[in-house]
């Protein structure tokens, strides 16, 4: 059994890794960072490849298919944030966000899926948050961003639900992770965050069971419902105290 897993270099992608080799996966792991994939290699137990790549770039995206098309699984986990005013936010990154965030993930979702289902197998686990389940006042992109990757899956799965397909589609939404997302976005959030490996574990654990809503923690599940319910115009609001906060 093979998986590929995006964004392997550090966080969630790096340990998701770690767990997938625990249960004998062989890896592809892709990521910017030749020296910290090969660093994640060491921890493996596995037969793994290294891809040094960025995946913003739409036709890397179509290459790395083209040249890893045996898979079984697929892990969507490349993504990065920003926060600020969106009236003052660098659009230059923000464009970058929507390529790594969304066009990555569409690209390889449908280019995997497609094989997938003509062979009826396969997994595909796409890495959104709970960010995709409610405005991000402070965080517009990334919140939208987490949102496509959300409504895509469920989307999908229905899709394969009407074709009868074994074709596994499941989304991992995570609250706050300590992870080189806190840098890179340049927030600290107000509650405490999971540590990346329960994280992975957990999300390995779901996934492999087949759960589509992969949501770790009873805090977060219960965000996840209260988005759900709540007034859009009013969790915007909680999200917007929530955003500010962070802000360094």
């Amino acid at each position: 059994m093979k998986a590929l897993i995006t964004g392997a270099s550090s966080g969630i992608g790096r340990d998701i890794a770690i767990e997938l080799s625990k249960r004998k996966y062989e890896l592809i792991i892709v990521a910017r960072d030749a020296k910290k994939l090969e660093e994640v290699k060491q921890e493996l137990n596995t037969n793994v490849k290294i891809i040094c790549m960025d995946l913003s770039n739409i036709d890397n995206c179509k290459k790395l298919y083209e040249e890893n098309k045996d898979i079984d699984i697929l892990i969507n986990n490349a993504g990065f944030g920003d926060c600020g005013d969106f009236s003052k936010t660098s659009l230059e990154k923000e464009i970058l966000m929507i390529n790594t965030n969304i066009m990555a993930y569409h690209i390889l979702t449908k280019l995997y899926l497609q094989k997938m289902k003509n062979e009826n197998k396969g997994r595909i686990l796409n890495v959104a948050s709970i960010a995709g389940f409610m405005p991000g006042p402070l965080m517009a992109t990334y919140y939208s961003t987490k949102s496509y990757i959300v409504r895509l899956s469920e989307a999908i799965r229905e899709e394969l639900k009407k074709d009868k397909s074994k074709v596994q589609i499941s989304i991992l939404c995570p609250g706050p992770v300590n992870t080189n997302f806190n840098k890179v976005a340049d927030v600290q959030f107000a509650i405490k965050g999971q540590s990346s490996e329960f994280v992975a574990r957990y999300a390995v654990n779901k996934f492999l069971k087949g759960k589509f809503y992969i949501v770790p923690g009873l805090k977060i599940k219960l965000a996840k419902i209260g988005a759900k319910i709540a007034p859009s115009n009013f969790v915007a609001k909680i999200s917007y105290r929530m955003q500010k906060r962070k802000i360094q």
